[in-house]
């Protein structure tokens, strides 16, 4: 009797079609990223960003009182930046801002800066004070609302100083008359046009209307500062933290995906969702600050 051999099927297996959760998970890491991002970016500029700016006035306004109760405020050109050199007050708008020495984004989250080629508030010439209209609290979201006539006082090292509006200007408007010698002036500078669209800069001119006090010669040129210190100018050290922590944030959702294959879903969102919103949060702040220092 014959036996009858059955031919056995040598050929490799075929791959059968990805599982249908692992596209889903790589999907839903993908939405993760852009959703970190974007909630990071929003807060940041929005109500986190607010919460940033009464913060850093807290802490400013403590070392501001403190540099001028042990009369170490400072008064000339070589102060750092983000240094607190003044309260500005607007009664009418109920503005009570600590201003910081530079004009850069990252000051400027902090509340109003003192433009460096310029002197400080209450010194002969002109100061400029810049600040940002929608972003980080917006300190300077309703200064077209002052008229003519109105006061802005300002303090420092050098005493409180008094100025009365003299007009509000945009785009094309005249530029105010020369100055006479021995006189100052305060111009507030902000953004015009929608929330994250700027389309030109708001300036409120000022003049001094208590004695002007002695100051020195301004740290730059005017027109001279760092080009990230300009009106609507960004903050382009910037870029490289943003990429970096991006790149952390794209490693992180891709351990998530990985994880979700070896451990249980709720533990890895437990562990997962607290780190994406982190760095979500650190990626916007350092985009936030590419845009337009006035927003």
């Amino acid at each position: 009797m014959t036996a009858t051999l059955t031919p056995v099927d040598t050929r490799p297996a075929q791959a059968g079609p990805a599982p249908r959760t692992s596209r889903l998970w790589a999907v839903g890491g993908t939405l993760a990223i852009l959703g970190a991002l974007l909630l990071g970016f929003v807060a940041e500029v929005g109500p986190l960003g607010g919460l940033r700016h009464e913060r850093d006035l807290r802490v400013g306004y403590a070392d501001l009182r403190a540099a001028l109760a042990g009369a170490t405020a400072p008064i000339g050109p070589d102060t750092e930046p983000g240094t607190p050199v003044a309260l500005l007050t607007i009664p009418q708008l109920g503005v009570r801002e600590v201003v910081r020495e530079g004009s850069s984004a990252e000051v400027l989250a902090s509340g109003p800066g003192h433009r460096r080629d310029t002197v400080l508030p209450g010194q002969a010439g002109t100061s400029i004070v810049m600040g940002r209209r929608a972003g980080y609290g917006g300190p300077f979201a309703h200064l077209a609302s002052l008229q003519i006539g109105e006061t802005v006082e300002v303090t420092t090292g050098q005493g409180t100083h008094k100025y009365r509006v003299t007009g509000v200007r945009r785009a094309g408007d005249p530029q105010p008359p020369a100055m006479q010698p021995g006189t100052g002036r305060l111009t507030l500078m902000t953004a015009t046009g929608s929330a994250f669209r700027p389309d030109g800069l708001l300036q409120v001119d000022a003049e001094l209307i208590t004695p002007p006090q002695p100051g020195a010669v301004p740290a730059f040129r005017f027109g001279r500062v760092p080009a990230d210190e300009l009106p609507l100018a960004g903050q382009p050290s910037s870029w490289l933290p943003a990429v970096l922590w991006s790149q952390a944030l794209l490693l992180a959702a891709g351990v998530l995906v990985w994880a979700r294959s070896r451990v249980s879903r709720t533990h890895v969102w437990l562990v997962g969702l607290p780190v994406l919103l982190a760095l979500g949060l650190t990626v916007g702040d350092q985009v936030a600050l590419l845009l337009p220092n006035l927003l």
